[in-house]
């Protein structure tokens, strides 16, 4: 496990306002690290699967107005190809298996809610192994994994500013 420290939480954070920060701003607006010292950390916390530095698109700005989580009871057998098929839909943001009530949790964008009753509907509906569907327009997303921050607490105690 990969130990971040107050610098390198800062650097995260600094990187989630603006992903092209320079590491000349970073290391100015944290104080106590050099310029070269942010761009080793940030290289050796990409490197470690730390965080990845990626642009973000906006799906409203694009048209997709309307957001909707999707549960699905799946055949016992069929969980992991039905959450692999769904993985593959382009409206599709995200996909995972869980255990319990529903097997399978989907998120997905679209225009209208006519076009998330026609995939819920036509295309998840007809997936070999999916039983039921239930779905939930999301009307406010408050907050989003883009928008998490690491905790204070899993920094080390340790700060070596020098990095």
């Amino acid at each position: 496990m990969y130990e971040i420290d107050k610098i390198d939480r800062g650097i995260i954070n600094l990187l989630m306002e603006d992903g092209r920060m320079a590491a000349s701003e970073i290391a100015r607006r944290i104080g106590e690290i050099s310029e070269r010292s942010v761009r080793y950390r940030i290289d050796r916390m990409v490197d470690e699967g730390v965080m990845k530095i990626s642009a973000i698109p906006n799906p409203k700005a694009l048209g997709y107005s309307v957001v909707a989580d999707v549960w699905m009871e799946v055949d016992s057998g069929f969980i992991a190809s039905v959450a692999q098929k769904i993985s593959e839909f382009s409206c599709v943001t995200y996909v995972a298996t869980s255990i319990g009530e529903r097997d399978v949790s989907v998120q997905i964008i679209a225009h209208s809610n006519e076009e998330i009753y026609r995939i819920v509907t036509e295309d998840f509906g007809r997936i070999p192994g999916v039983r039921k569907t239930n779905t939930s327009i999301v009307p406010i997303i408050l907050k989003d994994v883009y928008d998490w921050q690491v905790p204070e607490s899993v920094c080390a105690q340790d700060v070596n500013p020098a990095g």
